[in-house]
């Protein structure tokens, strides 16, 4: 299984800032030693006209040439360094060479170690988010789809972060052939929230088991409104009843059941995924980093299945129409 990292690019933070910039190291380092079977590769960073497919280019330009406003900067949540602008290009690229490797790599499933950055709105970054990644490959996927294909790609990106996509939902609000579910705390950040084609506001305190009854009814709905032909998933740890910034109380058991409802909901149609870790602020960084691992256990089994399924029909492997 192929995972895309870009955390050889660090955000030289001040001291004491709230972003656990060492996670995705981290997370790199233990698939490394327990998961060998997960392929990493650094990832290649996104350029400004893959940017442009959903971002105005003049954000763009303020962005790449340093022009961003002190506000600006603020509501991002990072100072601006040089090293911001190429670690955005390579988290918005890695979830670009995930979701094309799952989607005409044949391989089904596939990764990106960061990532998730679903704050982002066209004209602006906010919440540690610049450049939003499943936006970025969900419309260019949609471009190499169409060279090909006789129909457009529809992708159905599952937000199970803790907070609401609220730039995701804006960018794709008129596009019929994106499908946004975002399922989140009802009172966490963003306080003013977008409108999603399907929006779960979750209760402080949410545990396991109603989180799950309210996952399936979500799948259910999306099952019954939209059927797409890709998956981006974004993988939240935030749930984890350990987060800083959650709010809700999920277990690494509820995480996990978590994760493999969405694989086997997209397995069960044969629809490739990609999936992006998106938030995670742990009391205890550990605890993010071992969801994270979990997240990843779970992803490999699924892209077995997918190998599988491949040898079986001893032909080359076609992805959902």
């Amino acid at each position: 299984m192929r995972a895309f990292y870009s955390d050889q690019f660090v955000l030289p933070l001040p001291p004491g800032h709230r972003f656990p910039m060492a996670k995705y190291r981290l997370l790199r380092e233990r698939l490394g030693a327990e998961l060998p079977e997960v392929e990493l590769a650094a990832a290649e960073p996104a350029s400004n006209g893959e940017l442009a497919l959903v971002h105005t280019p003049s954000y763009i330009q303020s962005v790449v040439q340093g022009k961003l406003t002190e506000a600006q900067q603020k509501e991002i949540g990072f100072p601006w360094t040089p090293a911001m602008v190429e670690r955005s290009r390579r988290s918005a690229g890695a979830t670009v060479m995930a979701a094309r490797t799952a989607l005409f790599g044949g391989q089904g499933v596939s990764a990106n170690l960061a990532g998730g950055t679903h704050h982002a709105y066209a004209d602006k970054g906010s919440g540690f988010c610049v450049f939003n990644d499943a936006a970025v490959a969900t419309r260019l996927m949609q471009a190499e789809w169409g060279r090909t294909h006789k129909q457009p790609l529809k992708v159905a990106i599952i937000d199970l972060d803790v907070h609401q996509g609220n730039g995701t939902a804006r960018i794709f609000e008129r596009d019929e052939q994106v499908f946004t579910l975002s399922m989140h705390g009802a009172r966490n950040f963003p306080f003013e929230k977008e409108t999603s084609d399907l929006d779960i506001e979750l209760p402080d305190g949410c545990d396991d088991a109603a989180y799950l009854e309210a996952l399936e009814q979500a799948l259910a709905e999306l099952d019954a409104r939209f059927e797409p032909s890709l998956v981006i998933y974004l993988a939240g740890a935030d749930p984890h009843e350990g987060d800083r910034l959650g709010r809700l109380s999920l277990s690494f058991d509820g995480l996990e059941a978590r994760d493999r409802r969405v694989f086997d909901w997209a397995w069960s149609k044969r629809i490739p995924l990609a999936f992006s870790m998106a938030g995670g602020y742990g009391k205890e960084m550990a605890d993010t980093v071992q969801a994270q691992v979990n997240t990843y256990r779970v992803a490999y089994a699924y892209w077995r299945r997918w190998q599988n399924l491949h040898k079986d029909s001893n032909k080359p492997m076609e992805t959902h129409p």
